[in-house]
């Protein structure tokens, strides 16, 4: 896979170096020609130059990633090159970087981000996962802030403990795709009960949360009614 990073300080250096570890094709660009030589990056290319402008996302051939990854320090540098690469390049996939949770509201399809990535917000979230206990947590915005990644930790006390996947009528837009028991990763079958302490992770529509998060409530019945 092909994937421009734009920014190469330590976020975007620390995503080329995970990706390059994985055999991923990278390309970086920074307008500041040092970074290069202190990123002891081996393997990626570079392109020394302004992603917002035309001519410099032209020289990377932008129009050949698979995904661009807006990974700057500055939330405009962000918005800019998210909104070139789908408009002017047609890039399947876009990423950016989110610096200020207050501009968190425009990093979505209008500007051509696919998957916003709050820092901030995702490190409160795993600070909540950690502690709390019983609640609904969202870990992810994905899809231009149209579904989520959750996490729901299991209290002692829940109606859903003792039942099957299976027989819980979870909302229509709601999917349980992973539960973390005794720190193992578990693919939910329709057979699994589930237990207190299980970590249920979901992806779900942002409008579904409220449901999700009213059936997993203490004392509410998400049972199929027996024939």
């Amino acid at each position: 896979m092909k994937v421009v990073i734009v920014g190469a300080g330590s976020v975007g250096s620390s995503i080329a170096r995970e990706l390059l570890s994985h055999g991923h094709e990278i390309l970086l660009i920074d307008p500041k020609p040092e970074v290069v030589g202190r990123s002891g990056l081996r393997g990626a290319r570079w392109l020394v130059g302004d992603a917002c402008e035309i001519s410099t996302l032209k020289e990377a051939k932008l129009e050949e990633a698979d995904v661009v990854v807006s990974a700057s320090g500055d939330d405009k540098v962000n918005l800019v090159v998210s909104l070139l690469a789908k408009t002017e390049f047609g890039v399947g996939r876009t990423v950016g970087r989110v610096n200020n949770p207050k501009n968190d509201w425009m990093f979505d399809d209008s500007w051509g981000v696919d998957v916003a990535v709050n820092t901030p917000r995702l490190m409160t979230a795993l600070v909540e996962e950690a502690v709390e206990i019983g609640d609904l947590v969202r870990l992810l915005t994905l899809q231009a802030g149209v579904s989520a990644l959750v996490e729901f930790t299991v209290p002692e006390v829940a109606a859903v403990i003792g039942s099957t996947v299976g027989s819980i009528q979870w909302p229509s837009d709601s999917t349980l795709v992973a539960i973390l028991r005794d720190e193992a990763p578990i693919t939910p079958s329709l057979d699994d009960v589930i237990d207190s302490g299980d970590e249920l992770f979901f992806l779900t529509t942002i409008a579904a949360e409220d449901e999700l998060r009213a059936l997993l409530s203490p004392g509410k019945q998400g049972q199929q009614p027996n024939p």
